[in-house]
């Protein structure tokens, strides 16, 4: 039948003829720190260098892991960052980002370390200087819409195309520090307001020029802001949908302008109580599916939301990829996908990014068993 007509199946909650299997094919989907070069050595290609990316970018995988997993989807493009704006670097393993927040290198991730807009006043908000999104280079934008568009004539891979955009609830909360933004969406609901529709104004700007170029090319975009903790949502959903559910919904109204893509979202943690407003918001594939989070169990996802959104994820990085037994895991992978390939609306994946912690013998045998389980 061909990837893209399984694509179209799965968005359509029809059982595709092959379930389609994700690894690298957007950024919710790789693999960390030094996870992608044991898996390399492991399979006979030889380890990799690691490459220090900035914090936003996300690692191609090597074409030769996609290749021999056979994985159906392929990424482009990436956060952009405009030349005017506060971005300085400081040292190998420190700098400051486009939106003025200081970023240090931990081993493994860039952990941010000032919140420039802690106790700002509503004047030194509307004073304070975002990243000015016109100065992004074009010539950038061109390079991911060429890739695209040559993936999509020679190639049958489904292509994503990565959001080039911060989510507005995480941007406040790294600006702030999350104990000010928090506190500030229970009592200061006017600067919120204020600093969501800076966020948006400058998202647009962005989101037209990014998908006019690389929209024509692409089968489905992400778009990345974490809503929930382990246990629940950080907020009500009263509150998501009186403060972010606008400037979200509108967000994604505004990509489809631009482009035919379907539009997943990634939120780690317990969504259950957000999935219905995620839906009315345009979302239309739900990543990542932690089954180790509250209510996130993909049964009752299943039985609650199936036939309204694709889901996209689902094996657990948290303690069966690194912790469980080989047949364990082929169990699981099994168990899943009958779950939530019924009637499709599945994309096969891990809950998240791989960690280093993940044996690759392990990961190996989930995706050999994805391939196993997902023909129809």
């Amino acid at each position: 039948m061909g990837r893209r007509k399984d694509f179209a199946r799965t968005m359509r909650h029809e059982k595709p003829e092959n379930l389609l299997i994700d690894l690298g094919g957007n950024p919710l989907s790789s693999m960390e720190g030094n996870s992608e070069s044991r898996l390399l050595d492991f399979l006979g290609f030889g380890p990799k260098q690691n490459e220090n990316l900035p914090f936003g970018r996300v690692r191609r995988l090597d074409e030769r892991l996609l290749t021999y997993f056979d994985i159906d989807t392929r990424s482009v493009g990436q956060i952009l960052v405009p030349q005017d704006s506060h971005f300085q670097r400081i040292s190998d393993t420190e700098y400051i980002d486009e939106w003025g927040i200081r970023r240090r290198f931990t081993g493994m991730y860039w952990e941010h370390v000032s919140t420039p807009l802690k106790d700002a006043t509503l004047d030194e908000l509307n004073a304070y200087r975002f990243p000015d999104p016109d100065s992004i280079d074009e010539r950038q934008i061109a390079s991911h819409a060429e890739k695209a568009r040559e993936l999509y004539e020679n190639t049958d891979y489904v292509i994503c195309a990565e959001h080039p955009v911060y989510g507005i609830f995480e941007l406040g909360c790294w600006l702030c520090g999350f104990e000010d933004f928090l506190y500030r969406m229970a009592v200061d609901e006017e600067w919120v307001h204020r600093f969501f529709e800076r966020v948006l104004e400058y998202q647009k700007r962005v989101i037209e020029r990014y998908y006019t170029a690389v929209g024509p090319y692409v089968h489905y975009t992400s778009s990345g802001d974490d809503f929930a903790t382990q246990n629940a949502p950080f907020i009500s959903p009263d509150m998501f949908r009186e403060l972010i559910k606008p400037y979200f919904a509108e967000r994604i109204a505004y990509t489809k302008r631009f482009t035919k893509a379907k539009f997943l979202h990634h939120s780690c943690g317990s969504v259950y109580r957000l999935v219905d407003d995620l839906i009315d918001s345009g979302v239309e594939i739900l990543n990542p599916i932690q089954p180790k989070a509250a209510d996130m169990q993909p049964r009752k996802l299943k039985e609650a939301f199936g036939d309204r959104i694709v889901f996209h994820g689902g094996i657990d990085t948290q303690e069966l990829l690194p912790f469980a037994s080989e047949s364990r895991i082929d169990e699981t992978v099994h168990e899943t996908i009958e779950i939530l390939n019924r009637d499709g609306g599945y994309i096969f994946a891990a809950a998240h990014n791989i960690q280093p912690d993940v044996n690759p013998r392990s990961l190996t045998v989930m995706l050999k068993a994805a391939r196993k389980y997902g023909r129809a």
